[in-house]
């Protein structure tokens, strides 16, 4: 594998990172994402010099919606591990006793069944639910208080009449196998909807703008810890948080277990949960397994994204058999043609599954795949299985041709270079390349319009009233107005929505031009180091690649890019129809505490979530606990031990005060 190929790679993954978190639309399988996700892994962990920002291994999840509220973490919510066998559990193990330098046989574990459900923060202060948030990106999340108060199982008020001043909860929100049964077969009277899975289902339901809607489905949750919390709360297992949660009101699990490490305890218990699964009232995709004693925990720490503590021992993927009916291809933003199976229809886990990505040319080839075969394909609660092998050939077998003409605009389709991807060459000419462009261009992490949905952007285009994305300026009430359930309200509030997105920052006008292994991380470098467009454009090869994490293909596309007459004309045409942003504010400008790592402590005047988002949109890392690295505390009334070791340590602590007095030098709107 290339460079190139590990760009692509990790591209791929965080495209189903935001299907899975962001729109509950799962593109692949999770024994597929997670055999990716560990390829990924082993590629840095070989290539440490490959290594990019972007990568979904330096991170925890993926964005969140802007549907809603963002609530950042105090501590953040990570991701686990994955073990597939009990080989890869116990060397788990293993490897963390030797790093404790302890025998395995020491290691007291905690066994708990892997709810498939969406995960939650519930924030209390002083014994009332204050808020409860998503996982999210894992640092900050979606506001869901709203639905989560309507789950019975979620105390209001803590059962205590001493509460911590603050408590965070965290645990599995999920839908019983049977409400699940019951909703989709009241879907199917009214012709509305289904879910794909109770997983599905419960994170729908969460995101509900109708909290009537939550409570009539009868969501449940059980804890699985606690993140950030103050006063006096000492435990010395994780067990006992657990008991602690039930003793405040919580529901607990009864399948959980404990044992000392050694292969034959994995090997029982992992037996012990397979025979359960079938017989519980919920879902579960595996058993998490986590060392027990808090103080061995803490000695252990972190990676970038999961504890090195815990592991997710994954059931594996369920396997059914069906037949290659035919293969469509499919036309993305950047014009690559995927491969798509069109299966005959198989029922599996619940779902009936007729479709699976094929992902490129070369993997039809590894497999000897045509059409007709019977092939084997895995599922692991997902909507689009992965096709693993040819069962048996068809009689009649077809072979699986790459066209030579694109489906949607018959340009011709041409290899890329180096790459198993084939592309159209209809550019900006392609009616399928438009209309992803334009929803590309619309999107969160681009211009942001948010009132201009995917759908609306597809009718628009089917009509040739967007034919690029300077069009979107042009737009006329009544091109909105007129259309079927839209009106002249909302065809103004669209208009508001695009007409306030022509103010916006250099750096997100790069990424939304969707220029080729150009996303956030790549804008923002290349506009720190170019302060006007014009610059940028005339910017030769040699200049680019000089420019941090900035390579040979990035730079080449760049530069292919802004080469292309079409695309110069459009820039200008978005520049002509009032796209600008102000040129001294680059992006150290904006972020000018990029670097430093904060901690607050103690009662404060502001809500912390608020104190906290104001430091990371300035670039600060706001961390919850004190270490020599630290560059600021932040001291309320009543700090405690992090005050002391702050002051033990050196590191400079602000009152609010002096915080507020800092932030007044600071633009932070």
């Amino acid at each position: 594998m290339n460079f190139v190929d590990y760009q692509n790679l990790v591209t791929q993954v965080n495209q189903w990172n935001h299907a899975y978190h962001v729109l509950d639309a799962p593109l692949v399988s999770d024994a597929e994402y997670d055999a990716t996700f560990r390829q990924l892994q082993i590629i840095e962990q070989e290539n440490p010099d490959w290594l990019i920002s972007e990568s979904p291994t330096q991170r925890v999840g993926d964005i969140v919606s802007s549907a809603f509220k963002k609530i950042p973490h105090d501590v953040k919510m990570l991701s686990l591990a994955n073990a597939f066998s009990i080989d890869e559990t116990v060397n788990f193990f293993v490897k963390a006793a030797k790093e404790l330098a302890i025998p395995l046989a020491e290691l007291s574990i905690f066994s708990e069944p892997k709810l498939d459900g969406l995960a939650i923060s519930l924030r209390y202060e002083n014994g009332l639910l204050h808020y409860a948030a998503t996982r999210g990106d894992g640092q900050i999340g979606e506001d869901v208080t709203h639905n989560i108060k309507t789950i019975q199982s979620i105390p209001l008020k803590l059962n205590t009449e001493t509460p911590p001043e603050i408590l965070d909860v965290r645990g599995e929100v999920f839908m019983t196998k049977a409400v699940f049964e019951h909703i989709n077969q009241l879907a199917q009277t009214q012709n509305a909807r289904t879910f794909v899975n109770p997983r599905n289902a419960a994170a729908g339901t969460i995101r509900q703008l109708n909290p009537k809607i939550t409570a009539e489905r009868a969501l449940q949750f059980i804890p699985y810890g606690i993140g950030a919390y103050s006063g006096e709360i000492i435990f010395s297992l994780h067990s006992e948080i657990l008991v602690y949660l039930v003793e405040l009101g919580f529901k607990s699990n009864p399948n959980n277990d404990a044992f000392f490490a050694n292969q034959t305890a994995f090997e029982q218990d992992y037996q012990r949960m397979e025979n359960l699964r079938d017989s519980l009232p919920m879902e579960i995709d595996g058993i998490v397994y986590k060392i027990d004693t808090l103080d061995l925990q803490q000695k252990l720490g972190f990676i970038s994204r999961s504890p090195k503590w815990a592991v997710a021992r994954k059931f594996p993927a369920q396997v059914m058999t069906t037949k290659l009916l035919d293969v469509d291809f499919q036309v993305g933003r950047t014009g690559v043609l995927t491969p798509v199976a069109r299966l005959e229809p198989v029922f599996v886990s619940g779902v009936t599954v007729s479709n699976a990505t094929l992902h490129n040319m070369d993997e039809i080839e590894r497999l000897n795949l045509c059409i007709g075969d019977s092939v084997e394909i895995h599922r692991a609660g997902d909507v689009i299985p992965k096709v693993v092998k040819v069962v048996a050939e068809g009689e009649s077998r077809k072979k699986i041709v790459m066209p030579q003409n694109c489906p949607v605009c018959n340009s011709p389709v041409i290899r890329v270079e180096n790459q198993a991807a084939w592309r159209c060459s209809g550019s900006l000419a392609c009616g399928a390349q438009i209309a992803e462009r334009i929803k590309y261009y619309a999107s969160r992490n681009c211009m942001n319009i948010r009132q201009l949905g995917t759908k609306l952007i597809e009718v628009l285009c089917e009509q040739s009233i967007l034919n690029n994305v300077a069009d979107i300026y042009r737009l006329q009430i009544d091109d909105i107005a007129n259309l079927e359930g839209q009106g002249e309200k909302n065809a103004t509030k669209i208009l508001a929505a695009i007409e306030a997105s022509k103010q916006t920052q250099f750096s997100t006008f790069l990424t939304a031009l969707g220029i080729p292994e150009v996303g956030e991380s790549g804008a923002k470098n290349l506009a720190r180091y170019f302060k006007t467009l014009d610059e940028l454009r005339t910017a030769d090869i040699e200049t680019l690649v000089q420019i941090p994490d900035v390579g040979v293909v990035t730079a080449n596309n760049v530069r292919t890019f802004f080469d292309d007459a079409t695309h110069n004309q459009l820039v200008n045409d978005l520049l002509t129809v009032g796209v600008t942003w102000d040129e001294n504010k680059n992006v150290e400008n904006l972020q000018p505490l990029a670097g430093q790592i904060w901690v607050l402590t103690g009662t404060l005047s502001s809500p912390r979530n608020e104190i906290k988002a104001k430091l990371e949109r300035l670039g600060a890392k706001v961390s919850g606990s004190v270490s020599a690295k630290t560059t600021y505390v932040l001291a309320g009334e009543a700090a405690g031990s992090k005050l002391s070791q702050a002051q033990s340590l050196g590191v400079k602590i602000l009152d609010e005060t002096q915080f507020l007095e800092l932030m007044q030098t600071y633009d932070t709107n």
